[in-house]
């Protein structure tokens, strides 16, 4: 069984985190206990001191996960039909978290994965499971250690579907995979 990846890796700077989850594999255990697998491909990072981040305004009621310990699923309904899944990161009381955008199927049974709420559909992720534990194999969602993407595979670039700190650099992806949302 693979390793799953331990709360001190999403302390980190969310730079870091969201830059070191490409390669690492997103699991899902579903309700008849089968887990669905996929590789993360795409990234993007969001902090408390750009006004994008649902936590640029402090604490409320929507955003109050992202204030918690790292290594929790944030997860937000936006649109009024889409769930997205982001990972906490840093220290307790500081707002950020990485939105995971796409990850490349390595369950059978998924099929279009390429982009945040299409993955969420894909694995039944809701509402549900905000605040889940991403840090252990006992929760309905976890990370596992994958295979390690070189820096010459990572494409780095700006963040997609904001209007506020859209200049930014913080959206990163697998080079030439067809699964990354947007190109």
């Amino acid at each position: 069984m693979a390793q799953v990846i331990k709360r001190e890796f999403y302390k980190a700077k969310t730079l870091i985190v969201a830059r070191n989850m490409l390669g690492m594999i997103l699991c899902r255990r579903i309700s008849d206990g089968k887990i669905l697998r996929g590789k993360i491909v795409e990234t993007e990072a969001y902090t408390q001191e750009e006004p994008s981040c649902h936590a640029y305004r402090g604490i409320t009621k929507r955003s109050a996960t992202m204030f918690k310990k790292a290594g929790l699923a944030y997860v937000y309904f936006t649109y009024g039909m889409y769930h997205c899944l982001n990972i906490i990161t840093e220290k307790e009381g500081f707002g950020s978290g990485v939105l995971i955008r796409a990850i490349e199927p390595l369950s059978k049974d998924l099929d279009n994965t390429n982009g945040p709420s299409k993955l969420c559909r894909e694995l039944n992720i809701t509402r549900e499971l905000n605040e889940v534990d991403v840090c252990t194999n006992k929760s309905p969602i976890w990370l596992e250690y994958g295979e390690p993407v070189k820096d010459k595979d990572i494409i780095k670039t700006t963040r997609i579907g904001i209007k506020l700190a859209a200049d930014l650099p913080w959206r990163f992806y697998i080079k030439d995979n067809k699964f990354v949302s947007k190109k």
